[in-house]
C-alpha cells in the first residue's frame, strides 16, 4: 500500500536492533485517516470470503483492527490479553504462551472463550510482523476454540526476520501491506511487489 510506504519512508526512524519506529502515526500517535485507507485495504484483500470475526492483539493492534471492523460490516473485534486480568476466571479463557521480543520475556495470551467459538471464520489483523510469534500464538487461540483462520492481515511486516515468509509456507494467507525488506544502514527499503 503506497500511501503506508509513504508514511514510513518520510517518518519513519531505524533504531538500533532492527527497530522501526513509526509511532507518530500508527502504533502511539493515530493517523485515523491513514487507518482508515488501511482498513479499506484489507476489507478489499479480503473481500469475498466469510469472515465472522477479527482478533488482534493488545495493544497496538487494537486501533487497526477496530477501525478496519467498519470495512467489514462492522464486525466484533476480540483482542488478546497479554496480562491476566482479575475479572477473568480461569476455566473462560484460551491460552498461549509466546515470547514477547518487545518486552523481552515470555507472555501469556488470553482470551475468553465467550469470544471466540467454534466454526466461526476470524480474521487476525496487527500492526506489525516481525518473527511470527505473536501471529502463532493467535492461530493457537483459534485452534483452542475450534474457530477457523480466515487470513490475516498486517499493516508493517519485517520480511527480514522471516515470520510472514514461515507462515505462508505454512499455507497462511498473510496480507502485508507494506513489507520492509531491509532496515540495514539506517535506510529503509521495502521488498518488490509480486
Amino acid at each position: 500500500m503506497q500511501a503506508l510506504k509513504d508514511r514510513i519512508l518520510s517518518e519513519g526512524k531505524v533504531l538500533p536492533g532492527n527497530i522501526l519506529k513509526i509511532d507518530g502515526f500508527l502504533n502511539h500517535q493515530l493517523d485515523i485517516s491513514l487507518l482508515c485507507q488501511i482498513g479499506r485495504e484489507f476489507a478489499r484483500r479480503f473481500s469475498g470470503r466469510r469472515i465472522d470475526k477479527i482478533l488482534t492483539i493488545e495493544a497496538s493492534g487494537i486501533a487497526v483492527a477496530c477501525i478496519a471492523a467498519q470495512y467489514f460490516g462492522n464486525l466484533p473485534v476480540v483482542f488478546a490479553k497479554k496480562a491476566k486480568s482479575g475479572n477473568l476466571d480461569a476455566q473462560s479463557l484460551l491460552q498461549s504462551e509466546i515470547y514477547s521480543y518487545t518486552y523481552k520475556k515470555p507472555v501469556m495470551l488470553t482470551v475468553s472463550k465467550d469470544w471466540l467459538r467454534p466454526g466461526e471464520r476470524v480474521l487476525v489483523i496487527d500492526d506489525f510482523l516481525a518473527n511470527g510469534e505473536a501471529l502463532r500464538g493467535c492461530i493457537d487461540l483459534l485452534g483452542q476454540a475450534g474457530a477457523e483462520l480466515a487470513g490475516v492481515g498486517i499493516a508493517v511486516e519485517k520480511g527480514f526476520q522471516g515470520g510472514g515468509d514461515r507462515l505462508r509456507s505454512a499455507g497462511i494467507d498473510v496480507q502485508s501491506l507494506a513489507i520492509v525488506q531491509s532496515l540495514e544502514g539506517g535506510i529503509i527499503r521495502f521488498r518488490e511487489e509480486q
